[in-house]
């Protein structure tokens, strides 16, 4: 607990209050929220909102001008660059990009983090096959990034984000530049790995079909597919929705509500 006596460590991230310019561009202003522990908040704005923004604060790659920043506990606004360090481990991150290492075999690309960190040998082979197989792509062990689709591609980096057990998973536009077929593939991955592993999770995305679909499906291991969420079931998605217009809050909350909004905003990004 803080000072304030605010409990940040029941949250997964908390943002208090936050302002970020760049020169004399405002990229956040005064925004807070909070991602409760185990659910999934989607980012959502047209370019240049702050979106991506957020997920560097989170990772303390920037600082904010002025609020507070926890995740897992810990102000990572007021934190040094070794303890910074320390609490990355247990956080992971998918880029846009995929940003694999094109000179390096899929199994050494998702076994990057525990070859830094020195796990034995044994170890690493067990845990880089359980994350393959978790996003169905065991026989490409020993293919290299420039032998894969771009879809695989983004498999193989959420297997790389998800081989550390991370608590907390920052998404930053996995969907970008991919036909809707594999979109939803990914996507069915991310609610995997919300509904199996509980994971904490900030989804930025463009594409509203992914989070909509992620407020309205389940993972249904006994069948190991996503499924949409029969009608009248009472359930909780635990994924939320956090809309930003120039780095400005305008919307938070749950998909019935994004949906039903009446903010102008809302509505001509909804349209669009």
């Amino acid at each position: 607990m803080s000072e304030d006596g605010h409990n940040s460590t029941e949250k997964a991230v908390v943002f208090e209050n936050v302002c970020l310019r760049f020169d004399e561009q405002v990229v956040l202003d005064n925004l807070s929220f909070e991602l409760e522990r185990g659910s999934t908040k989607v980012l959502l704005g047209v370019a240049g909102s702050g979106k991506t923004t957020i997920l560097k604060l989170a990772l303390g790659l920037l600082r904010p001008d002025s609020g507070r920043i926890f995740v897992l506990g810990n102000e990572v606004s007021a934190m040094r660059e070794t303890e910074l360090f320390e609490l990355r481990r247990r956080i992971g991150i998918v880029f846009q990009e995929s940003a694999l290492f094109d000179s390096q075999s899929v199994e050494d690309n998702v076994a990057f983090r525990l070859l830094e960190e020195k796990v034995p040998a044994e170890e690493i082979q067990r845990r880089v096959s359980e994350a393959l197989r978790f996003v169905e792509l065991e026989h490409t062990l020993k293919l290299f990034p420039s032998e894969l689709s771009g879809g695989m591609r983004r498999r193989v980096a959420i297997a790389r984000a998800i081989i550390s057990n991370p608590e907390v998973l920052l998404y930053d536009s996995p969907t970008a530049g991919l036909d809707p077929v594999t979109s939803t593939t990914i996507i069915e991955l991310l609610v995997k790995q919300r509904d199996v592993y509980k994971t904490s999770a900030l989804l930025v995305t463009h594409r509203l079909q992914d989070a909509f679909t992620m407020a309205t499906h389940y993972f249904n291991p006994e069948k190991n597919k996503m499924l949409p969420v029969p009608h009248g079931w009472d359930w909780d998605s635990k994924t939320t929705f956090l809309v930003l217009n120039e780095g400005k809050k305008v919307f938070e909350g749950d998909a019935a509500e994004i949906a039903n909004s009446d903010n102008q905003y809302i509505q001509e990004y909804l349209t669009l």
